[in-house]
């Protein structure tokens, strides 16, 4: 976006907006802002019909999509750089393995993500959150939707995907990453595999937890195992796979535990 105000653009919701008409704030500042006269206490009842129609419009697009994996990093990574070129290939062999691919839709890593994704034919999904600034959806996506409310685009990233990998990033991208640890940690979401890659980049990170969370008792020794750190782009995917396999094989051999215990308790009867 350039910072003359008669050219500024922005896209809110299904809107375009240039010029004098962009806001000042975003939707989620204005709602989450406490300052201000107490109007909020009528202007909120009204965002809740906002934030509903915002949930509506991700559920209806993305409900018959089919497995997927969302992919995050950032936004800054450059076109033609190591990063980005690991994030295609990732993206190409996801859609191999048989997995849509969801990025945040912009540029960087998620461009390179869908990107990859979408010159190997596979199904690429791009979720755009409203900034101050002007980020476009990019040009390698087959479904593109842009969220006012960062806490509906989370939650589309987490009920649409059956795992993450997760590139080189910032805060947007650290905040993704723990945010989903912490709901296979607590249960919240069926535990699914959470990979980075970027043994350089994450290597401090998971360091610092085992040394420092682990040892003061602030994590459990097996919630090391809810993320897998590698470099290789094979081996990212392979963990995934491997992962649904088992969760498979477990889900089948508990459906045929069931049955038994059903039928020789007809027997019984």
């Amino acid at each position: 976006m350039t910072t003359d105000a008669n050219h500024r653009t922005r896209r809110q919701g299904p809107a375009m907006l240039r010029g004098k008409a962009v806001p000042q704030t975003t939707t989620d500042q204005r709602l989450l802002d406490a300052r201000g006269p107490s109007d909020w206490v009528h202007a909120d009842p009204w965002r809740v019909l906002r934030i509903q129609a915002e949930f509506v419009e991700g559920f209806g697009l993305l409900a018959e999509i089919p497995r997927a994996v969302s992919v995050f990093g950032s936004a800054r990574t450059k076109p033609g750089s190591p990063e980005y070129e690991l994030a295609v290939d990732i993206g190409a062999r996801l859609h191999e393995a048989g997995y849509a691919v969801i990025t945040g839709g912009g540029p960087g890593i998620m461009e390179a993500a869908n990107k990859g994704c979408d010159q190997a034919g596979g199904l690429s999904v791009g979720l755009g959150i409203e900034l101050p600034f002007e980020q476009k959806l990019n040009a390698h996506l087959d479904i593109g939707l842009e969220f006012r409310y960062f806490f509906v685009r989370k939650t589309m990233f987490v009920k649409y995907s059956q795992a993450f990998v997760v590139l080189p990033g910032g805060f947007g991208t650290l905040d993704e990453l723990f945010e989903a640890i912490t709901l296979v940690q607590t249960g919240k979401i069926t535990r699914f595999p959470i990979v980075l890659v970027g043994t350089e980049f994450w290597g401090g990170l998971v360091d610092w937890v085992k040394k420092t969370m682990l040892t003061s008792g602030k994590i459990s020794p097996e919630d090391i195992d809810l993320v897998h750190l590698t470099d290789d782009p094979e081996e990212a995917v392979r963990v995934i796979v491997d992962a649904h396999v088992q969760q498979a094989r477990l889900r089948d051999e508990e459906e045929a535990a069931r049955a038994a215990a059903e039928a020789e308790a007809g027997d019984g009867s």
